[in-house]
């Protein structure tokens, strides 16, 4: 757990593994102390995007607790963990309805961080289901509950500012998303220092931001920082440096630095191809990058498959109701 904690999840799953087998020897498959060590793998396994098998750890857990009595707790962490591997698989209508019963389940009890991290869930299916107004209304209920459990530099208040600031993104309203961007990279470097993982993933959502308002030069600065930790803590193959390297190419293509773009675009679809489980909204938006770049260097047999796979992935996973879609398709016709 604190080897995860420190965001080196591969040593954590490998201590975790042996964890579980000593436990299962001494304690029974059946044990609580067994569900407990399947979900912290689960999460280690989450960080390292092997869905799959974290999706299947969860449901032996909830199996392993279903029975009993005074698991409440871990029942509610299950759930919540349940909640965030279906967004990662694409299946924002489950990931909902797990979310919703957490809130159940903790709405008369005291425990204010699973209610808050339910809340965030629940903000993050509505921004994927371009339900914005009601996702702004989870969030702000995640921000004050943990806010007023945690304090306000807890790492966990990073994350949701994190997610607003994304959600301002989505939106496109970049001046009101760049503050809760910036602040959500102080909280989190002062809690875990500048080269944790999840130091990048803010410092990516902020480059984002970054582009939006024009600020070119610190936006660039801020990916290729981001992508350095990745690569140093995650490895040169995880799917979040292909993601940076895909975001990092759309910042050069919109630079005119078109060559360089296309090699950034073909080193992410590289990575992000390896991603194990379905294809996610993530990789769709590389893929659209990449297939209007060789559009516009005349690659257009190029284009077209990329156009269409990323159009298959968004109609499935946010529905072709979603801005996302919208977008694409017209891009894709646009020719």
């Amino acid at each position: 757990m604190a080897l995860r904690d420190d965001g080196k999840a591969a040593p954590a799953r490998r201590l975790g593994l042996e964890a579980l087998r000593l436990f299962r020897r001494h304690s029974g498959a059946r044990h609580p102390d067994v569900a407990n060590v399947e979900l912290e793998l689960a999460l280690a396994e989450e960080d390292l995007a092997q869905y799959a098998s974290a999706f299947r750890r969860v449901r032996r857990a909830l199996d392993i607790l279903k029975p009993l009595r005074g698991a409440g707790q871990l029942r509610v962490q299950a759930l919540g963990q349940l909640g965030s591997l279906h967004i990662a698989r694409g299946e924002y209508r489950l990931a909902e309805a797990s979310y919703r019963r957490v809130v159940a389940l903790v709405s008369r009890s005291d425990e204010p961080h699973a209610a808050a991290t339910a809340l965030n869930g629940l903000g993050v299916v509505c921004k994927y289901t371009a339900r914005f107004d009601d996702a702004k209304r989870f969030y702000r209920k995640a921000l004050a509950l943990t806010e007023r459990a945690r304090g306000a530099d807890h790492p966990a208040v990073a994350t949701i500012l994190h997610n607003l600031g994304g959600l301002e993104h989505s939106r496109g309203r970049f001046g009101r998303g760049e503050p809760f961007a910036r602040r959500s990279v102080a909280v989190r470097e002062r809690a875990l220092g500048p080269d944790h993982p999840h130091v990048a993933a803010d410092v990516a959502a902020l480059a984002a931001i970054l582009v939006g308002r024009g600020k070119v030069a610190e936006a660039e600065a801020m990916y290729r920082r981001a992508i350095t930790v990745y690569q140093r803590t995650l490895g040169r193959d995880h799917w979040e440096v292909g993601f940076n390297l895909g975001q990092l190419a759309a910042l050069c293509q919109a630079e005119g630095r078109l060559g360089e773009a296309s090699q950034l675009y073909s080193r992410a679809i590289r990575n992000l191809s390896a991603l194990p489980g379905p294809e996610l909204p993530l990789f769709a938006m590389t893929l659209w990058n990449a297939a209007t770049l060789r559009r516009l260097q005349g690659r257009h047999d190029d284009a077209e498959p990329l156009f269409r796979r990323a159009l298959v992935i968004l109609r499935r996973t946010v529905g072709t109701t979603h801005p996302d879609y919208v977008a694409c398709a017209a891009d894709h016709k646009r020719r």
